[in-house]
């Protein structure tokens, strides 16, 4: 394939043995129990075995052994990486870097054996070839790190060798990867297309790992085709766009998914039967009302149509949390003594005991002015960027967002953040359409009174009533909840609607 050009290998590794015996003896003296340099050794002797000119036959097969060392290392560093916030550590950031390029320098070195083996025997190297790219895609989907237009290119290059050779339903057991059964390349290249295309970033990290093993049992129900099937009842996905440019003719670039979204309108209806998730093969991370929520969520991104982001253009400074958003909507903080640092709160009984003033603010000739902290964003193509230059805190999404706009107060979320390849942050903006009250939850007759409010959000449109309050708020449905500050006052949470790291969104009804 012509269009498609293979990054080349380093040429100055030296490759530590010669065969499949010494490289045994080689893999049993490298440090297995620690992760990290485990897999920065292997990823060194995959480029090695890449570019040493050895026969295919042996290269595939040393280049399975490092596969198999390299399983269980990866099991053990993803802990490291997977959706912490952003930006990592150090020494997160190279756990991440080692992982991902020991995946993606693995599929290099196996597509470039391809072309040295008969139609029948390439099956293998580009049987391994995708699922290697499809780690790969995934480590950056865990991490929240922007995935290279390089990984799009090799998985089409996969494809098109595998289709134009009739391998793509050839199905070839995995001992690597036990839990998949005898899997094909057709599968392989099906999971990854998927995720990427239901936007994995704007996922909680729960709500990754549930898409993703569901999606790995439905991957072999697609299809692809050069031309979407015509039948009305299909549901094709043009993967064009993800590969930035012109496909080669012939490129089999259309994903029938008709079959995933019947099964995934089969399992939202089970659950809504009372079926556990555990039960349906989804794992028990998330409740059954909360898989429902995914499940559709899914079935939206592969119909194509991505959630609304703001359209805005220029800076804008966004406030975090829902103590900030309080302050950004009543003009005036929650709790104001418990949000000042240990020097603020000394100079505020200073000046209690000089003037009878906690607050400067509070003296009568003070001009009241409310400095709520922030982050100033910039707004491109629809997306808030925050540059890799730029000072600010390390970011976790989806969260709750505030800021104020001619004017006026708004509340949002901050929703799909990823990382770039030139370190700045980016991310999706949604602001909520309904009216926005600000208040706090009333506290209990014998709860301290000294502690910290609890911030509350009252949403309302038409008929429909939501409330958001902080993750960490002691919140149980169908119990009442009583509400200070806003024109409700009693409401009975009934549904949750919406969850992020830092908040909830119920729907609520009227106590």
């Amino acid at each position: 394939m012509h269009w498609l050009n293979l990054p080349e290998p380093r040429k100055n590794i030296a490759l530590a043995f010669q065969d499949v015996a010494s490289a045994r003896a080689w893999l049993a003296n490298q440090p297995q129990a620690q992760a990290l340099h485990m897999l920065a050794a292997l990823r060194t002797q995959i480029e090695a075995v890449d570019s040493a000119g050895l026969a295919p036959a042996l290269a595939v097969e040393l280049l399975n052994l490092l596969r198999r060392a390299a399983v269980p290392a990866q099991a053990a560093i993803e802990p490291r990486y997977f959706r912490k916030a952003l930006p990592l550590p150090e020494d997160d950031e190279r756990s991440f870097e080692v992982a991902q390029q020991l995946w993606t320098r693995l599929a290099i070195a196996y597509m470039r054996l391809t072309p040295h083996f008969p139609p029948p025997e390439k099956g293998l190297p580009l049987n391994r070839a995708a699922c290697a790219l499809r780690m790969a895609q995934y480590c950056h989907f865990q991490a929240a790190r922007q995935a290279p237009a390089l990984l799009d290119h090799l998985l089409f290059g996969v494809l098109a060798q595998a289709a134009s050779n009739k391998l793509l339903r050839e199905p070839l057991a995995d001992p690597d990867f036990p839990h998949l059964g005898d899997s094909n390349i057709a599968g392989h290249l099906a999971w990854a297309f998927m995720l990427r295309l239901i936007d994995p970033y704007r996922l909680t990290a729960t709500q990754l790992i549930v898409a993703n093993r569901a999606i790995s049992r439905w991957r072999e129900l697609t299809s692809f085709l050069v031309a979407p099937d015509s039948d009305p009842k299909a549901r094709n996905v043009d993967l064009a766009p993800l590969y930035g440019g012109p496909l080669p003719e012939g490129v089999p670039c259309w994903l029938e998914v008709r079959s995933v979204i019947r099964k995934i309108h089969q399992r939202v209806e089970s659950l809504s039967a009372g079926q556990s998730p555990e039960s349906l093969k989804l794992g028990r991370e998330l409740s059954a009302s909360a898989c429902s929520r995914l499940l559709k969520e899914l079935e939206t991104s592969l119909r194509s149509q991505q959630r609304e982001t703001s359209t805005e253009i220029g800076e804008i400074e966004i406030a975090f949390g829902g103590e900030h958003a309080y302050a950004v909507i009543k003009g005036e903080f929650l709790n104001p003594v418990g949000g000042l640092d240990a020097k603020s709160a000394s100079l505020a009984h200073q000046r209690m005991a000089l003037f009878g003033f906690d607050r400067l603010s509070q003296m009568p000739s003070a001009v009241k002015k409310l400095n709520v902290p922030g982050e100033v964003w910039t707004m491109v193509d629809g997306m808030a960027v925050r540059a890799a230059d730029q000072e600010g805190a390390r970011r976790l999404a989806p969260c709750l967002i505030s800021a104020r706009s001619q004017g006026k107060p708004r509340l949002g979320v901050l929703f799909g953040l990823q990382m770039t390849a030139a370190n700045a942050l980016t991310a999706g903006l949604h602001w909520y359409e309904e009216t926005v009250e600000a208040g706090y939850l009333k506290r209990p007759a014998p709860h301290d009174q000294r502690a910290p409010k609890v911030p509350a959000f009252l949403l309302r449109a038409d008929d429909a009533i939501s409330l958001i309050l902080p993750a960490s708020a002691a919140t149980r449905l169908e119990f009442g909840l009583a509400l200070e500050g806003t024109s409700l006052e009693h409401l009975v949470p009934t549904e949750v609607l919406e969850r992020g790291v830092d908040f909830v969104r119920y729907a609520c009804r009227r106590a």
